[in-house]
């Protein structure tokens, strides 16, 4: 279910029946010569999609921009500042445990995300243990779970590409766009083969360190049919992990 599909009213019925809500999160980012620029934000979109369709589970809209700032050397990249993106999650919480919603679930797709996510998590928590009685609990219990760390997701990623999988614009990231995208697929020789890999300071050094945008990948091997795959590893990630958060 998607929530910017649904009426006021059908909000409110899902409400009377389930309290929990999925929001995918992402980046906008460069993902080397075949990768498509919304791929952190279209990974997870499509599998909580996918999971919320399956499970009737409500699905936010994908905040798409994230903490990228070590990409803004390669056109098309945007990025928040950490701040900026501590507020928007802020901002994003406060909106729906507002109208009742108790467990939010933030899909993320974006390593950079996750320090800046868990720090908005902190934030909200140390503002409700401040300003509100000592025994009155927070509305809102919050998880983030990065998609391409589930256990299904690791393994079959390992036998699908094993050492060429890298680290950025990764071979199952790539699929995964090229199944839910075909129509976006570009063939594109790989020089090297498989990227360089290494440590970065800042856009330049990046730039600098991996000329065409790939960390020790090669994405090459990226095609729909494994992107099926990782979209089916991602669903069974994604649910037990989501039934297991609303139960604890």
């Amino acid at each position: 279910m998607k929530l910017q599909l649904c009426s006021w009213q059908e909000v409110e019925s899902y409400l009377e029946r389930h309290r929990g809500i999925i929001v995918p999160i992402g980046s906008t980012e460069q993902h080397g010569p075949n990768g498509l620029v919304g791929t952190d934000a279209l990974c997870p979109e499509v599998i909580a999609h996918g999971a919320g369709e399956r499970e009737g589970i409500m699905v936010a809209p994908t905040l798409s921009i994230g903490m990228a700032q070590h990409h803004l050397s390669f056109p098309g990249s945007m990025t928040l500042r950490p701040r900026t993106l501590i507020a928007v999650v802020y901002d994003v919480v406060q909106s729906l445990t507002r109208h009742g919603f108790s467990h939010i679930y933030f899909l993320n797709g974006h390593g950079g995300n996750i320090n800046t996510v868990q720090a908005a998590f902190a934030e909200y928590y140390a503002d409700y243990s401040l300003h509100n009685a000592p025994d009155c609990e927070a509305p809102g219990h919050l998880k983030l779970g990065n998609w391409f760390a589930g256990q299904r997701v690791k393994a079959l990623s390992a036998e699908l590409f094993g050492d060429r999988e890298g680290s950025h614009a990764t071979c199952s990231e790539v699929s995964l766009t090229y199944y839910a995208y075909p129509e976006a697929i570009k063939q594109v020789k790989m020089s090297p083969e498989i990227a360089p890999n290494g440590s970065f300071r800042d856009a330049v050094d990046f730039r600098r360190r991996f000329p065409d945008g790939r960390m020790g990948s090669d994405p090459s091997l990226a095609t729909p049919e494994k992107g099926k795959q990782l979209f089916e590893a991602g669903i069974e990630d994604l649910l037990e992990d989501y039934q297991a958060f609303l139960a604890a």
